[in-house]
């Protein structure tokens, strides 16, 4: 069970925080204990169950991303050429609900090749493929930014300035 004032990944809202821990009359009768989530990058407030079936888990310390940061120069790039949208979308769709930093992280990482590589070839960057960018890079940035104790703003040149500190000091 979470605390008020833990941090935690909520389904695809992204981190909120725990405002409360409460007991909602059941209309049959009886109570059930409930989250108050408050998003840190929306507005609103989101009421769960404690037992509810949509993922939830603790936002990843800052060691583990200050970790994934550094791992994120030397991965390498998944080929994700669907030619069917449905298959593509759905193939970015199965990341997002992994949940994971570092599938986030790699989806990021083929997508961007894959724009470049477009932008390079003077053909149009793919509108799923922009999309799902979008998405992981809110998912990815919101949980990194609240891990370092940083503004979400600020995620993707902290991120640079490692690449650029890393491949200084001879890693890439």
């Amino acid at each position: 069970m979470y605390s008020v004032g833990e941090l935690i990944v909520y389904g695809g809202t992204g981190v909120c925080e725990v405002e409360g821990i409460d007991e909602k009359e059941l209309p049959g009768g009886g109570t059930r204990r409930c989250y108050l989530l408050k998003p840190l990058y929306q507005s609103g407030t989101i009421s769960v169950p404690v037992d509810g079936k949509v993922f939830m888990r603790p936002v990843i310390s800052r060691e583990e991303a200050e970790a994934l940061v550094s791992s994120m120069p030397g991965m390498r790039p998944e080929s994700i050429h669907e030619r069917n949208f449905t298959q593509l979308a759905a193939r970015y769709q199965e990341l997002l609900c992994s949940h994971s930093c570092s599938d986030l992280a790699g989806m990021l990482v083929s997508i961007r090749a894959k724009k470049r590589a477009a932008e390079s070839a003077g053909r149009r960057f793919g509108q799923v493929d922009a999309r799902f960018m979008k998405r992981a890079e809110t998912l990815l940035y919101g949980e990194l930014a609240a891990a370092l104790g940083i503004g979400f703003d600020e995620v993707e040149g902290y991120i640079t300035a490692r690449f650029k500190a890393e491949r200084g000091n001879g890693a890439g």
